[in-house]
């Protein structure tokens, strides 16, 4: 019986490559992936998704006001449905996601992250909390080497931004996975980091 799968992480945890991984490995059994992500990220372009580690593949655009139901019934048939950056996708297209894989018995694999910069959950990651059959924590390490659980997002001067719109796209200058203690202090003492090969270090 088909699933739907919650895959998440912290920013750096590799889950784009693993969505990316996980699709080689459908097409290799010679199964049909459908891979989507919301149009919202356009980082790589409307139809590109990319790893931090060069892995990339085509991929479809979905914005927010989509079914994506129709557009599944309207496309060729596939074999699963591999869905980036999902905490982008809107409560209702999460239970879009849902009805396919009771309707259509179709595993349904959703990559992204559980909260964002004020450690908030995303409401497309909330949803799938209530309606996955699987829940999975792609696991990464801060800087001081406890678990990074947090997406700190970062100013152009250094610091740690606590306002702000919920979503702000930005590269591996603008976001930076740390625990729930070094986030905390970097607010608190207002101290300064520094990106140094996808880490963070203190200037002070």
């Amino acid at each position: 019986m088909a699933k739907l799968y919650f895959k998440y992480g912290a920013m750096g945890s590799s889950k784009t490559a693993t969505a990316l991984i996980t699709k080689y490995n459908y097409e290799e059994r010679g199964m049909k992936v459908w891979l989507i992500k919301p149009a919202a990220d356009s980082r790589d372009g409307q139809f590109t998704l990319k790893s931090r580690i060069g892995l990339s593949s085509e991929c479809e655009a979905i914005s927010a006001d989509k079914d994506i139901r129709t557009l599944y019934h309207a496309r060729e048939k596939a074999d699963v449905i591999i869905v980036d950056e999902c905490q982008f996708m809107t409560t209702a297209q999460i239970d879009q996601l849902r009805e396919l894989v009771d309707r259509e018995d179709l595993p349904v694999l959703c990559f992204g992250l559980r909260t964002d910069f004020q450690t908030k959950l995303f409401p497309g990651s909330m949803r799938l909390f209530e309606l996955a059959d699987s829940i999975t924590e792609i696991k990464t390490i801060c800087d001081c080497g406890r678990k990074a659980t947090t997406n700190a997002r970062i100013s152009p001067e250094g610091y740690v931004v606590t306002e702000g719109d919920q979503v702000f796209l930005g590269g591996n200058d603008s976001y930076i996975a740390m625990c729930h203690k070094c986030y905390q202090d970097y607010i608190l003492q207002h101290r300064k980091v520094e990106l140094l090969h996808g880490s963070e270090r203190d200037l002070t």
